[in-house]
């Protein structure tokens, strides 16, 4: 798989709109992170780590920030947000029920100050 604009570019229009979306909010929180790969898939890369992928599967749309704990720090956010759900890593919606900026802003500065931390 190739960079995040590759990939971007081989999705339907709903689909794209939507993984851009979370992209574009996780490159306001982080604007040094540069386009890269977290355990094979495109990735937003800070200080060497991955940061965030988010991807398209075939029942939804999966954003991957590469922790347990930044996934933990959002969930309570996003219990009742409709076609939305989270498990240990993963945080899965739909297109039409997009993740509110706000949460998707405390997910990308969790993983950030991991990062940071380590």
């Amino acid at each position: 798989m190739g960079t995040i604009d590759d990939y971007l570019s081989g999705l339907t229009p709903a689909d794209r709109a939507a993984i851009d979306r979370v992209y574009a909010v996780a490159r306001q929180e982080v604007p040094d992170a540069e386009q890269g790969k977290g355990y094979g898939m495109p990735a937003l890369v800070h200080g060497g780590k991955a940061l965030l992928s988010v991807m398209r599967a075939k029942k939804h749309i999966g954003i991957y920030p590469f922790s347990p704990d930044a996934v933990s720090a959002v969930a309570g956010l996003l219990e009742r947000h409709p076609g939305v759900s989270v498990d240990k890593g993963t945080i899965r919606f739909q297109p039409e029920h997009p993740i509110p900026s706000d949460v998707l802003e405390a997910l990308v500065r969790a993983r950030l100050s991991q990062i940071d931390g380590a």
